[in-house]
């Protein structure tokens, strides 16, 4: 199994950070990844969309995405093609969609009282560990299953599928 390994600056919210928060929704209706990103995390920063970086990573607190499923928010997190969400705990649907979708996710209980805005984290979403290189401290989360960090490394679930099934096609016609 490969390791999936990030590292990036981190984007430090609180508690309760519910999906009209982090993709309000009256955009909905926008379908397109650039445009959506331009809205992520808009009802609690809206500076985030300016200064978001590749690879820079959202820090929060518990319940992390509670709230109706928003469609555009894995869009816009596609096109950021932000490190992950760290959070003390999420909303269930939202931690299942990230997944579903290839959105790394780590829950880290210990995550708020040891970083904060700005700092340089690595994040080993295989084994759960993250490294605050600010800090000079490592930090250990929960650590995710060998499916879950597969179907992460795929892309989400329908690559996943994909990959499973031309795998599986090539070893028929193979094998006769």
């Amino acid at each position: 199994m490969d390791e999936l390994i990030r590292k990036g600056r981190t984007w430090k919210y609180g508690d309760n950070v519910d999906t009209d928060q982090i993709y309000p929704s009256k955009y909905m209706d926008i379908h397109e990844p650039a445009e959506a990103a331009k809205h992520l995390m808009e009802g609690v920063d809206l500076q985030f969309a300016l200064e978001v970086r590749k690879g820079d990573f959202l820090v929060t607190g518990r319940n992390f995405g509670l709230g109706s499923i928003r469609g555009g928010i894995h869009l816009a997190f596609e096109h950021l093609k932000l490190g992950g969400i760290i959070a003390e705990s999420f909303s269930r649907g939202f931690f299942r969609n990230c997944i579903s979708e290839g959105i790394p996710v780590l829950e880290c209980s210990e995550v708020c009282a040891k970083v904060d805005t700005g700092d340089l984290i690595e994040v080993n979403f295989s084994n759960g560990e993250i490294i605050n290189h600010t800090k000079n401290e490592i930090i250990k989360g929960k650590k995710l299953p060998d499916f879950i960090i597969e179907k992460i490394i795929s892309g989400g679930s329908i690559p996943l599928v994909k990959k499973i099934f031309a795998s599986d096609l090539k070893g028929r016609r193979e094998n006769g």
